[in-house]
C-alpha cells in the first residue's frame, strides 16, 4: 500500500502540469467578473480595487445556474478531467444535481440571514471538482467547488454586488473513513452541502467575502 501511494503521489504531481482543466484565479483578480448571462452592470460607487461589501440582507430570492457547457466526467480514474466530477448521487444529470446542491446550500445560509436588507442571491457554478470512486477508496482528495455569486436587487434587478469568484476547497474522506462516514449518514453530499452553507454565509456577511485556507497538496493539484 505505501509503494502505492507512493507511485500515485507521483502521478499526480505530473498531472499538475499536464491538467488542461479550468483555472482557479484569485480573489482580488476576479471580484469585478460580471454574469453574461443576467446582463448585470455594475452599481454606482463600485471599483475593482475595492469591491462592494452589502452588509444586514436577507435572502429573499435564490437561483442557481450551471452551465451546460461545463464538462462532465463519469471516468473513474484518480483524477478525472472535467468541471463537474461527482459521485455523491446516483448516476443521472450530473448538471442538476450540482445545482440542487448550491440551491439547498443557499437555503441553510438564508436561514442564517434575517438582516433588514432583502436580496436576489445568484449562483453560477464554475467548477464542482469531488473525487472519483477509485480516488475516495484509495488516495483521497478534495472537492474543489469554484461559483460567482451576484447580489441583485429583488423587485429591479438592479446589482447590488457584481459577480465575485468564490473558490472554495473542502478535503474529501477517504478508504474506511468514508465508509464508516458514510454509514453514519455524514455522506458526501452531506458534507458538502454543510460545507457550501458556511462558506456562502461567510460570504455574504464579512467584508472581504470567504478566503478559501485550505493548502493541501490536492488543492495544489486543481489549480493547473
Amino acid at each position: 500500500m505505501k509503494r502505492i501511494r507512493i507511485a500515485m503521489m507521483a502521478l499526480a504531481a505530473v498531472a499538475v502540469s499536464a491538467c488542461s482543466g479550468p483555472q482557479t484565479a484569485s480573489r482580488n483578480a476576479t471580484n469585478d467578473v460580471t454574469i453574461k448571462a443576467t446582463q448585470v452592470s455594475q452599481p454606482e460607487g463600485y471599483t475593482a480595487q475595492h469591491g462592494v461589501f452589502v452588509p444586514d440582507i436577507n435572502i429573499a430570492r435564490i437561483t442557481v445556474d450551471v452551465p451546460r457547457s461545463l464538462q462532465v466526467s463519469e471516468k473513474n480514474s484518480y483524477y478525472p478531467k472535467g468541471d463537474i466530477v461527482w459521485r455523491g448521487d446516483l448516476f443521472g444529470d450530473r448538471h442538476e444535481q450540482v445545482a440542487a446542491i448550491l440551491d439547498q446550500s443557499a437555503r441553510n445560509a438564508a436561514v442564517k440571514l434575517q438582516g433588514s436588507r432583502p436580496v436576489h442571491a445568484h449562483f453560477q457554478v464554475t467548477r464542482f471538482h469531488g473525487v472519483s470512486e477509485k480516488a475516495r477508496y484509495n488516495t483521497g482528495g478534495v472537492h474543489n467547488i469554484n461559483f460567482l455569486v451576484t447580489l441583485l436587487d429583488p423587485e429591479t434587478g438592479a446589482t447590488l454586488r457584481p459577480a465575485r469568484l468564490v473558490v472554495s476547497n473542502l478535503d474529501a474522506l477517504r478508504g474506511n473513513e468514508a465508509i464508516q462516514a458514510d454509514g453514519r449518514g455524514d455522506t458526501q453530499k452531506h458534507r458538502v452541502t454543510n460545507f457550501l452553507s458556511q462558506v456562502i454565509q461567510t460570504e455574504l456577511t464579512q467584508p472581504h467575502g470567504y478566503v478559501d485556507g485550505n493548502s493541501g497538496f490536492f488543492v495544489a493539484l486543481n489549480r493547473n
